[in-house]
């Protein structure tokens, strides 16, 4: 489907589902599913602040907690916090998706122009003189950020904000991860394939709770540990017992970490680096699921990346010679450690990555 296509079926459904909308409710629409959200927030606190109080006024959502726009963006309702996402994980969601867009003018003008196409077209409820009209208008004053129509308001009681569809998908797991931060620390494991996104969502989870990150490809096997018989065990290509003993047992006992990253480029361990234990702890990578370490974790999230997406990502961000490794080596070893050891079974959260 054509990014014109996916904007058409985007704007019926938009249309569909609040048949009262007027022509700038479509504009507000078009202009945040271009630029997302309307405004830069600095003071996080304040927003904070805001948030809750309009969280406490907002009439109850009676439809979808998440709605889609036509592009990066969605709007999440403000009963998300009703599910046990905290207003602090809420607010730096909404704070990290303020980010300036690029192509944000170019998008909204094609964008608009699909609207007038609709209007001529007759598949909207508003005739082409009074769309072209407003669309004029619109332009005139340089396209800004605009309010719902008070009939919108009135109507349908909106009460959401602004977020990267990236950070959509992981609501469910900050919800989870808020309700157990509420009551004691929480060592979290995310597993799986290659390019699931597995390191992304550790640089997020970093960002909105500050907390400590450890990365199971900095445990590689040492050389004399690279045996026929230790690669021939489902999940054997990671050295699981320094990192049970460096990483894992100091954090359960809430112990300062000294551990020892391998170096790729010698095939040796580094100087030890030491961390201290967070509220929050995460251990990111393929094979931190292992049968010898998943008893050590509070919460674990399996990333479940589609085949095609898998190899477009691979393909993309690697040069042909080592996405070849990863298609015939390292991704068939993870298959196999993955259904020999039930990991995705076992995870407590699992989340679909389909694009």
């Amino acid at each position: 489907m054509s990014k014109r296509e996916e904007t058409k079926k985007a704007l019926r459904q938009h249309c569909e589902k609040y048949p009262k909308l007027t022509v700038t409710d479509l504009f507000k629409f078009l202009y945040q599913s271009s630029f997302g959200c309307e405004h830069l927030v600095s003071d996080i606190a304040s927003a904070k602040a805001y948030i809750c109080k309009e969280a406490e006024n907002a009439h109850p959502c009676t439809g979808d907690l998440v709605e889609p726009l036509d592009g990066a963006y969605c709007r999440v309702h403000l009963d998300y916090l009703k599910k046990g996402l905290s207003a602090e994980t809420f607010t730096k969601l909404f704070v990290l998706s303020a980010d300036h867009v690029e192509d944000g003018k170019a998008q909204l003008e094609e964008k608009l122009s699909v609207l007038s196409e609709m209007a001529r077209e007759g598949e909207l409820s508003f005739s082409e003189a009074e769309v072209e009209d407003a669309i004029e208008k619109w332009k005139e004053k340089g396209c800004p950020a605009c309010h719902h129509s008070e009939v919108f308001r009135t109507t349908y009681f909106p009460a959401y904000r602004l977020m990267k569809k990236e950070y959509v998908r992981f609501l469910p797991l900050f919800a989870k991860l808020d309700r157990m931060l509420e009551q004691s620390k929480v060592m979290l494991a995310v597993e799986g394939g290659s390019g699931s996104g597995k390191t992304t969502l550790s640089e997020l989870l970093s960002q909105v709770y500050d907390c400590t990150v450890f990365h199971m490809d900095d445990f590689f096997l040492r050389p004399e540990q690279r045996t026929p018989e230790r690669f021939a065990e489902p999940g054997g290509n990671v050295d699981r017992e320094r990192f049970l003993t460096e990483v894992l047992m100091p954090l359960y006992n809430n112990e300062p970490v000294a551990y020892r990253r391998f170096d790729c480029g010698t095939f040796t361990v580094l100087p030890p680096e030491k961390k201290v234990p967070s509220a929050l702890n995460v251990i990111e990578g393929v094979y931190s699921m292992h049968p010898e370490l998943e008893t050590y974790y509070d919460l674990s999230v399996f990333l479940d990346i589609s085949p095609e997406v898998q190899k477009l990502r691979i393909t993309k961000r690697n040069s042909p010679e080592l996405a070849k490794r990863f298609f015939t080596e390292w991704i068939p070893m993870e298959q196999r450690y993955f259904e020999c050891r039930k990991i995705k079974e076992k995870c407590d959260i699992v989340i679909p990555i389909k694009s």
